[in-house]
């Protein structure tokens, strides 16, 4: 999402699909001379704490910390 501002009066907001298209829009801005903010990523609706476990049981399935089972395996713990 970038806001553009036209004027001191008004602000647009563009919402890109992809990268390709926000990085025109920025070009397009600059060589407009349009001052713009990049508001960043959008806000995930996930916790914070939720992901960072997540991310950190990834990271420690790279490292070998991890145990692979089969679907069968899985099955069996609901028997």
């Amino acid at each position: 999402m970038y806001p553009l501002i036209l004027s001191s009066m008004e602000t647009i907001t563009i919402h890109p699909k992809n990268k390709e298209q926000a990085s025109l829009f920025e070009q397009l801005a600059k060589t407009l001379k349009v001052p713009f903010e990049k508001s960043g990523k959008e806000k995930s609706s996930y916790n914070p704490e939720f992901v960072s476990k997540i991310e950190r049981s990834r990271q420690n399935f790279k490292e070998g910390k991890g145990k692979k089972i089969t679907l069968e395996e899985l099955n069996s713990l609901w028997k």
